[in-house]
């Protein structure tokens, strides 16, 4: 049973040949792109079975890792995005939190660290789109959105919009604590590795996003509560009345 199925984008063919050598011998399906160009092929190639994981090197010859990260999730909303980069500079991993990134891995790497942050990722991810388990948890209506964390996406009327897999996880645990007050500190530990170096601020844009989404006026917000100096609360239709 293959451990997933992988998108390696990775220009630099000594890294990009071991890591796919490396990355097949651990169970996994891996497809190894070169460029920008041929990574977008193997995309609109996979079809029905899309990439559970893309593993993107920011700098690509031909293009833009975040470039690439975006064209993927217009596809393939359930694909989670890990970058890979050379540079660690903090704008850098900002854009990468800011696009729902996974995760964010700076080089050199070990790869078996490399290999256990795909494999939380890929746990993270599925856990999304898994669900608590209820009948029916998979959907629920948040607002004036129906969010189907399944298929990483939410309607609102005829409108269908993608979302990632930090703003799908934000809005279940926010749905699952319902009612309650949800520290930031709290939002960062459950969504956020500490890898990522995310901050509250990062928190605070990915609430700004989701009201866009939930909110009949983001600027009056009623569904997604701000508790000042503590964190949010997703209002319920009873305590909105």
């Amino acid at each position: 049973m293959s451990a997933g199925k992988l998108l390696l984008v990775e220009d630099e063919p000594n890294v990009g040949s071991t890591l796919e050598e490396r990355l097949r011998h651990e169970g996994f399906e891996v497809a190894w792109a070169k460029g920008f160009a041929e990574a977008l092929g193997f995309v609109k190639s996979s079809g029905a079975a899309p990439f559970e994981l893309a593993l993107l090197d920011v700098g690509l010859g031909d293009g833009s890792g975040f470039d690439l990260a975006s064209e993927i999730r217009a596809r393939s909303a359930a694909t989670a995005v890990v970058f890979v980069t050379a540079l660690g500079r903090p704008e850098e991993r900002v854009q990468g939190l800011e696009l729902g990134a996974e995760d964010y891995i700076v080089k050199p790497f070990h790869f078996r660290e490399l290999l256990l942050r795909v494999q939380n990722a890929l746990k993270r991810a599925r856990g999304i789109a898994r669900g608590s388990g209820a009948p029916g948890a998979s959907s629920v209506e948040i607002g004036r959105a129906r969010v189907d964390f399944a298929a990483f996406s939410a309607r609102r009327g005829a409108e269908a919009i993608s979302l990632t897999h930090k703003e799908c996880a934000l809005l279940r645990l926010l749905h699952e604590r319902r009612g309650c007050v949800v520290s930031r500190e709290e939002i960062l530990s459950e969504i956020w590795s500490s890898d990522e170096l995310p901050t509250t601020r990062t928190v605070d844009n990915f609430i700004l996003r989701l009201r866009k989404l939930v909110e009949t006026d983001p600027s009056d917000p009623l569904v997604i509560r701000s508790i000042r100096g503590i964190g949010y609360q997703l209002v319920t239709e009873r305590e909105k009345s």
